[in-house]
């Protein structure tokens, strides 16, 4: 039932798009003015089809986090409202690998073959004669996470494989690939040093007959979240994070300061002179409290002097 519910809350923000311009011309997208609109919190850049556009040093500093950081910075610490966009259960194709870029999000659904002729004559009527994974593929840009749902499908749903995940890496500088689904050539993509979190591997090849590229930038469903297109795309060796754009930068503030009192603790737990409750979660002694205080604003001071190096 959540299932049918999801994609009928995408299709709906999603239609309005679907008779733009020849030159626009997709299946189910916004506009860049519905991208706008539905994005509207975000001021700062954005791309020329209206995706927000996230500062690349937004995108460094995502790499140094951890999901536990990003999650503590949700649960209503310094401020900001309790939001979780934790998604995982992947499995990590290079575990040792931070992943951190923007949401270019696209949504598949099973063949239909009814459906499937009257969107391939509409499209062939606009110029696109074929809509395919690669008709996807060769729009990302530099710093592009592909985040894909193919909602879970094993055998026929593998949306890449080596050589088009090699593709990826080059186009997307490396930033990534996420797919609930599958990809192809596990022997040939392991050595290829992109992040990449799967459901799984399989050798059968993704085509018309097996899945149906149903909607490109516009909401879509990754396990329990929901992922727009722009979210910063922060990942490490448990799962990954969607982060909203006009909130990345306190999530980020915050996840500083979840690192930091980490920091503090293990070095007064080394000390060997303290029981875990009187420092962990936060200190009981005065003198313990301002001591984390003073900590805590010297660390912040230093990593931002190192950031504007």
């Amino acid at each position: 039932m959540y299932r049918r519910i999801h994609i009928s809350i995408c299709l709906t923000l999603a239609l309005p798009g679907l008779f733009v311009p020849a030159a626009k011309a997709q299946l189910w997208t916004w506009t860049k003015e519905q991208m706008a609109d539905y994005t509207k919190a975000w001021t700062g850049d954005r791309f020329p089809d209206g995706r927000p556009k996230v500062p690349d040093q937004w995108l460094d500093r995502a790499k140094d986090t951890s999901a536990e950081e990003i999650i503590m910075s949700r649960n209503g610490a310094g401020g900001l409202p309790v939001y979780s966009q934790y998604e995982g259960d992947f499995r990590v194709l290079h575990p040792d690998m931070k992943m951190a870029g923007r949401a270019f999000t696209v949504m598949f659904m099973p063949t239909r073959p009814d459906l499937d002729s009257v969107i391939t004559a509409k499209l062939r009527d606009r110029g696109i004669p074929t809509l395919n994974n690669q008709y996807v593929l060769d729009m990302l840009q530099p710093g592009d996470v592909l985040v894909v749902d193919l909602y879970g499908k094993h055998e026929g749903g593998t949306i890449v494989g080596d050589n088009l995940f090699y593709y990826i890496m080059k186009a997307t500088h490396g930033a990534g690939l996420v797919v609930d689904g599958s990809f192809r050539d596990l022997d040939g993509i392991s050595d290829m040093r992109m992040p990449c979190y799967y459901r799984y591997a399989h050798p059968s090849a993704l085509s018309p007959q097996t899945a149906t590229v149903a909607a490109i930038n516009v909401p879509i469903r990754i396990g329990n979240v929901t992922v727009m297109p722009g979210d910063l795309v922060a990942g490490d060796k448990e799962g990954v994070s969607f982060i909203p754009p006009s909130m990345a930068e306190s999530i980020l503030d915050n996840a500083d300061r979840v690192h930091i009192h980490d920091e503090w603790t293990r070095k007064k737990f080394d000390e060997g002179k303290y029981k875990s409750s009187e420092i962990y979660s936060s200190p009981k002694d005065p003198v313990l409290q301002k001591e984390y205080q003073d900590y805590l604003a010297k660390r912040l001071a230093e990593i931002k002097a190192s950031r504007q190096k």
